[in-house]
């Protein structure tokens, strides 16, 4: 993907939360800031994984069924500015590292 006149690096899509305090933000991120999913179908495969490891926990008896199988995540398209923070759908804007 390339950079255009606008300062705009590039499209993705992040994995978002709904939180009670802030309301919709992302949720996955490391060292460099928030992950960003080049497909859909990865923020997707990235969710199921997740909910993989809570399955697992509740067979081991580690999780409650019901958190386990619970899905909070959703996955939101984002446009990646060259300063590095995310604007998503709704013009909301995170980054570039989480606080």
């Amino acid at each position: 993907m390339s950079e255009n006149n606008s300062g705009i690096v590039r499209n993705g899509f992040c994995i978002y939360i709904d939180t009670f305090c802030q309301g919709a933000v992302p949720v996955v991120c490391d060292q460099n800031g928030y992950v960003i999913f080049e497909t859909e179908l990865e923020a997707q495969r990235e969710i199921v994984d997740n909910l993989l490891i809570h399955l697992q926990q509740f067979l081991d008896g580690q999780r409650e069924y019901g958190d386990a199988i619970a899905v909070e995540e959703y996955i939101v398209p984002v446009t990646v500015h060259a300063d590095g923070t995310i604007t998503d759908e709704v013009g909301r804007c995170f980054g570039p590292r989480p606080d």
